[in-house]
């Protein structure tokens, strides 16, 4: 190796709902561990992520990683407080700044970040990031593919890398892939330029996951353009919906090797077809009442997707939307367990005073959220600190942090209390409890797409539900304001 560069390394993402009404702020990202300096090196254990990924590529290539700053939420939430972001920007900077002679930086964003005084937290971070450096010095950023990518985050020298895979499976290859281009960028062997294509549609991200179609046809023609060499990459963002911005829309973004006129037809290409299989993208949701019916009446486990109150698309968790359809349909009187979570401070707290084996009543639901709770009689059986540790694919080796947790008992119902929203995909959730989802006959699990991952191979049957709460997968019921028109669904266009 000619020559050992220097790459800085840092992490600053968050993803925005912006019907949660709680802003985000510092806590929320220390909840997961705000990692500085040489922690951003050896901080992370296993968990399989961007940074990681990073890491990875740079050592084995024999170059030196300069830490930063790794700042992430666990949980989607409400729009970030200008204060939080200001501290937090401002650290990542004057470590970059103090760090000496730079040749690149790898930086992993969301690209959905939006904060309470501005729509496009993303596209500031990297302009603020570009000034704090040296003319030229490459960039290469790391994206979720349900970022909202603007013209505005098309900054000179920076290139962009966005996962592959919905269910989120792929973020430490993310990584790898990034680290791989800014190498190849310094080796002068890539010139990355970028071209961006949006159409004015959403999507529910129920019906748009990798591995079906039709997301899965544009995954094979991105793929397919890569393998040809007509660009490096392509990154498809059909977008998180739970944005009220201007400019909301399925993108297409793409990285060229020296040719934009090329890497600009890519993208309309693709973005093109898209627009054509717009009517396709079919969540395929099913009534909550009709979901519990099919689900105690079926053998075998029946998983159910509650998705309009899902953390990690930036739900409190505390909708009991789900308790009190299961309590009308008599499901505590089922012959085998049914799992439900609920994100609920005060009944965790009351649990853990009363202590293992008391049956106290429990006001559950609507801990920050305004709405009427659900009153029932429970036993308490089980306490835990909340903490478990992702396993099942997506960030695996991640560390989540529920805060003090319990399980109340009422009849056939087993309802998980936690202190705090966060990550539910992995079957952890429940296990870290003691509580085996394979031996249940009904699961809930507060996730829209991504639980799939985990809960398939131990369901006979999995169902995407229409349920209540800010993260609602059924786009019609989305109380867009902001967004520029014409969009579909709203519009026939």
């Amino acid at each position: 190796m000619a020559e050992r560069w220097r790459i800085a390394v840092g992490q600053l993402s968050q993803e925005t709902n912006h019907f949660n009404p709680v802003p985000t702020v510092e806590a929320d990202f220390a909840a997961s561990g705000i990692l500085r300096g040489d922690a951003v090196l050896h901080g992370w254990s296993a968990a399989q992520r961007e940074v990681p990924g990073f890491l990875r590529v740079l050592r084995e290539a024999g170059h030196e990683a300069v830490p930063t700053l790794a700042a992430w939420c666990p949980a989607a939430g409400g729009p970030v407080a200008r204060a939080t972001f200001e501290h937090l920007l401002g650290e990542l900077l004057n470590l970059l700044r103090g760090a000496g002679r730079l040749d690149g930086v790898l930086l992993a964003l969301h690209g959905a970040m939006v904060l309470e005084d501005a729509d496009d937290a993303e596209a500031e971070i990297i302009g603020r990031l570009r000034a704090a450096l040296p003319p030229s010095t490459p960039v290469v950023v790391t994206l979720d593919l349900h970022g909202h990518v603007t013209p505005a985050m098309l900054q000179s020298d920076v290139a962009f890398v966005a996962y592959r895979e919905y269910p989120h499976i792929d973020m430490f290859e993310t990584g790898e892939r990034a680290a791989r281009l800014l190498l190849d960028t310094l080796a002068g062997a890539r010139r990355p330029v970028m071209a961006l294509a949006k159409r004015p549609m959403v999507v529910s991200p129920v019906g748009a996951r990798t591995p079906d179609p039709p997301l899965s046809e544009l995954c094979a023609m991105a793929r397919a353009a890569e393998d040809a060499g007509e660009v490096i990459h392509v990154g498809l963002f059909p977008v998180q919906p739970w944005l009220d911005v201007p400019e909301l829309g399925f993108a297409v973004l793409v990285t060229g090797d020296g040719d934009a006129a090329a890497a600009q037809a890519v993208a309309e290409r693709i973005a093109d077809a898209a627009w054509a299989m717009r009517a396709r993208f079919d969540p395929g949701l099913t009534p909550l009442e009709e979901a519990i019916r099919t689900g105690l009446a079926g053998p075998g486990t029946t998983v159910i997707g509650d998705c309009g109150d899902a953390p990690t698309g930036g739900a409190l968790a505390d909708h009991p939307g789900v308790l009190r359809a299961l309590l009308a349909a008599g499901a505590e009187r089922h012959g085998r367990p049914v799992l439900l979570t609920l994100n609920d401070p005060p009944a965790a707290a009351a649990a853990h005073e009363a202590g293992l084996g008391a049956r106290c009543r429990f006001r559950l639901g609507h801990a920050r959220t305004p709405g009427a709770p659900v009153e029932i009689e429970a036993e308490v059986v089980a306490l835990h600190d909340g903490r478990f540790e992702l396993r099942d694919g997506g960030a695996t080796g991640s560390v989540i942090e529920h805060g003090p947790s319990a399980v109340l008992c009422h009849g056939a119902l087993r309802i998980a209390v936690r202190s705090a929203p966060g990550n539910e995909w992995d079957t952890n959730a429940y296990r870290s409890l003691g509580f085996d989802p394979a031996e249940a006959g009904v699961v809930f699990v507060k996730s829209p797409a991504h639980f799939r991952v985990a809960y398939a191979p131990l369901a006979m049957r999995v169902i995407a539900a229409d349920t209540p709460g800010p993260c609602a997968a059924n786009t019609a019921r989305i109380p867009w304001t902001r967004v520029t028109r014409p969009l579909w669904p709203l519009d026939p266009v």
